[in-house]
């Protein structure tokens, strides 16, 4: 199973990583990040196929995806 860590501080919100993930793994998170921003997270890492989609999308490149 693939691990998908996302930096909730350095995102920005832009949630492009929502779109681009095939499995609808991470949604925008309710809570602020210390930018005043709502940042992406996932909400559940165990169905991820290691594609790396949301990380080659990002363009803070705070997401990392672990095999």
């Amino acid at each position: 199973m693939a691990k998908i860590i996302i930096n909730r501080e350095k995102c920005k919100g832009c949630l492009l990583c929502v779109s681009f993930c095939p499995k609808s793994l991470i949604v925008a998170d309710k809570d602020l990040n210390r930018r005043g921003l709502n940042p992406a997270k996932t909400k559940d890492s165990s169905g991820c196929t290691g594609c790396s989609m949301c990380a080659i999308i990002c363009p803070e490149c705070c997401i990392e995806v672990y095999k």
